[in-house]
């Protein structure tokens, strides 16, 4: 990454025109080190690096009318220096805590997210999580008929299965006091994760939400 985005520096960089005798430029007539044509393709492989390490590059960049490229000029600046500096900032700071990288939640989660995430649209992603993972449960399960907290409540009963009311088990699950404890945990959680996480981002017409409040939201999909 670090080296698509200093390569992406060196094409990016306004340079001044060559000075040609008896002219005389008056106004501001740099102009990228490459041309156009070469910048577009590396852009689209910066731009997802800038989205993974800099989230909110574009709204909190100012778009600088020099130059088409000098927003993402500033962005890779600060992208290289967060990814060559963290280390040290979280160290020193006393923030060096573990990371989750979104792109690891369970591909029922992330799947119905990523594109959402990416875009900025986080209170979306949740939302759209919270859809992916019910829609995934009624496909393992055979059903349509419930959904969200009331499929999740039938999943983990600790009843008898049947063709109309099939079950969900953990692989460990030897139908124990604590194999049923945890089904009724999982019941609970998921009645809360509907509840306090997928309703609130469908129903309200709020602002967006932080990022690190939307990834708890997408982790409690797990």
């Amino acid at each position: 990454m670090l080296d698509e985005l200093k390569t992406f520096l060196g094409m990016t960089t306004l340079v001044s025109p060559q000075p040609t005798p008896g002219l005389q430029f008056i106004g501001d007539f740099r102009h990228t080190q490459a041309e156009d044509a070469d910048i577009i393709p590396a852009a689209q492989i910066v731009e997802q690096i800038l989205s993974r390490v800099l989230p909110d590059w574009r709204t909190a960049i100012p778009v600088d009318g020099t130059d088409r490229w000098q927003q993402h000029h500033e962005a890779a600046l600060r992208a290289v220096a967060k990814l060559e500096r963290q280390a040290e900032v979280d160290e020193r700071l006393g923030e060096n805590a573990p990371r989750m990288n979104a792109a690891q939640l369970h591909p029922w989660v992330w799947g119905g997210a990523s594109s959402l995430w990416r875009s900025g649209h986080l209170r979306e992603a949740v939302r759209a999580a919270a859809v992916k993972v019910n829609a995934e449960a009624q496909n393992k399960l055979g059903t349509r008929d419930l959904s969200e907290t009331a499929l999740f409540q039938m999943a983990f009963s600790s009843d008898q299965a049947s063709i109309q009311k099939p079950r969900l088990r953990l692989p460990e699950d030897d139908h124990g006091r604590t194999a049923r404890s945890v089904r009724r945990g999982m019941m609970a959680f998921a009645e809360g994760c509907y509840a306090a996480l997928r309703n609130p981002t469908s129903h309200d017409l709020l602002a967006d939400i932080p990022e690190q409040e939307a990834l708890d939201g997408a982790t409690g999909g797990l």
